[in-house]
């Protein structure tokens, strides 16, 4: 009988040997795997048709953009911004369709033949829409980061109240929509202002609410 030594060392060899031919016999299968990995990396493209702020315009897109990303990075239009690229913080909120959504959380691709408007097609420094205005005149801004999205969800949230949109605060559903001041803090609730200027972009909002309707808002 062989020494209790040389005996366990027969055994830990022919494990040894055991576990590496196994090995080998599956690095074929894995690496095959990893092969077809590596090419679903490969980009799907697609055709694309936009019209945003009133052109016309034809990309081809990796299936994988968002909306946000495809007006940045293919369209150089910057002025969205991207905050939390999670749909949290509304810097990115376009119009598209006469709704403002997170740019962030949509794919491009979902909007074929859509009517986008981002902050570049609201206003010009030489002809700013009266949201832009007001923004302006009250401070509604500080750093200005927030300050597009902003700007594009009050225009909508104008929109909404005059088409008769409730909120989770309207009181009477059968009654006229009113602007007041708590509608306009929860509609605009998902645009968040890290400066604080809530209160400033409230009177923004207001003031352009009255010139719409000619009258002062409840």
């Amino acid at each position: 009988m062989s020494p209790m030594g040389e005996s366990d060392l027969s055994r830990r060899d022919l494990m040894a040997g055991t576990a590496a031919c196994a090995a080998l016999t599956a690095v074929p299968g894995g690496a095959q795997a990893q092969g077809q990995n590596a090419g679903s990396d490969q980009p799907v493209l697609a055709k694309v048709s936009l019209t945003v702020n009133g052109q016309r315009r034809e990309l081809e897109l990796d299936l994988r953009t968002s909306l946000l990303d495809a007006a940045r990075e293919h369209l150089h239009l910057t002025g969205s911004k991207k905050g939390c690229d999670h749909g949290q913080c509304g810097a990115c909120t376009m119009i598209v369709d006469g709704r403002r959504i997170n740019a962030c959380l949509t794919l491009a691709v979902m909007h074929q033949g859509a009517e986008i408007t981002t902050i570049e097609g609201l206003g010009q420094p030489e002809a700013l829409h009266p949201m832009q205005a007001a923004f302006i005149k009250h401070d509604g801004y500080q750093c200005g980061y927030c300050t597009p999205g902003q700007i594009c969800s009050g225009v909508a949230v104008l929109a909404e109240i005059k088409a008769g949109i409730p909120s989770h605060v309207t009181a009477d559903l059968n009654a006229p929509m009113q602007v007041t001041e708590a509608e306009i803090r929860e509609r605009m609730s998902g645009n968040i202002c890290r400066c604080g200027a809530y209160s400033n972009i409230v009177e923004a909002m207001t003031e352009v609410a009255a010139s719409q309707t000619n009258r002062s808002p409840a």
